[in-house]
């Protein structure tokens, strides 16, 4: 218990600082794919600089939850989500929501609901899945030989398109890495689709139940 309590003070005391990181991670990554082309030296070595410090931040924070929870290997059984963050920092926005009801604690004011929380994460999931994933994608297809992805317009357009399970396949990506890319987005799209739409369809039977709960016999 006295690891769970260190531990959960320590999340509440780096929540705000470990957004702050994951934000210049995600900018920094971003300038680098979209300027290139038009960014010195200089330039592209600061962003790339900025990502790895906020990296380096990311895995300080891991190590030291791995540490007071005292489970060694068995943490990174029980804390998968933070060990894929670990690894895809491009995740690490997602402590919006977090932040948010940690203020919204301190205020003292109610939390999200849990159908309100689940909606809300899939949707900036959803939201960051779909612009991080066309920067990565749009990374390895520009400059490929017979690519047709040749703008970020054309990889945000592909990206909606296998986020909303249409396909039309006039954009695809044609190297290895974009395929892999490609893979990894439609996985994730598929699992948040099917958490939005299952949160949503169980928030309406509740809703509806309730409304038949209080109905007058005989009606």
């Amino acid at each position: 218990m006295d690891d769970d309590s260190r531990t959960a003070r320590w999340r509440r005391h780096t929540e705000i600082a470990l957004f702050v990181a994951s934000q210049i991670f995600l900018a920094s990554y971003a300038v680098r794919v979209l300027g290139h082309g038009h960014l010195s030296e200089a330039e592209r070595d600061l962003c790339l600089t900025l990502m790895f410090a906020a990296w380096a931040v990311f895995g300080v924070d891991y190590a030291v939850c791995w540490r007071l929870s005292g489970q060694r290997l068995g943490f990174v059984r029980t804390h998968l989500l933070d060990t894929v963050v670990l690894v895809l920092p491009l995740l690490r926005p997602l402590r919006v929501v977090r932040v948010y009801e940690a203020i919204q604690r301190r205020h003292g004011r109610p939390r999200l609901s849990l159908y309100a929380r689940v909606i809300v994460y899939a949707g900036l999931s959803t939201l960051l899945l779909g612009f991080t994933g066309a920067l990565a994608v749009y990374e390895q297809e520009r400059g490929a030989p017979g690519a047709i992805m040749r703008s970020f317009g054309d990889a945000v357009w592909w990206t909606c398109s296998t986020l909303a399970t249409v396909g039309y396949g006039d954009i695809t990506p044609v190297t290895s890495r974009g395929r892999l890319v490609a893979v990894g987005i439609m996985a994730v799209g598929l699992g948040l689709l099917g958490a939005v739409t299952g949160t949503f369809a169980s928030w309406l039977l509740q809703v509806f139940s309730h409304e038949d709960d209080e109905r007058p016999p005989g009606r």
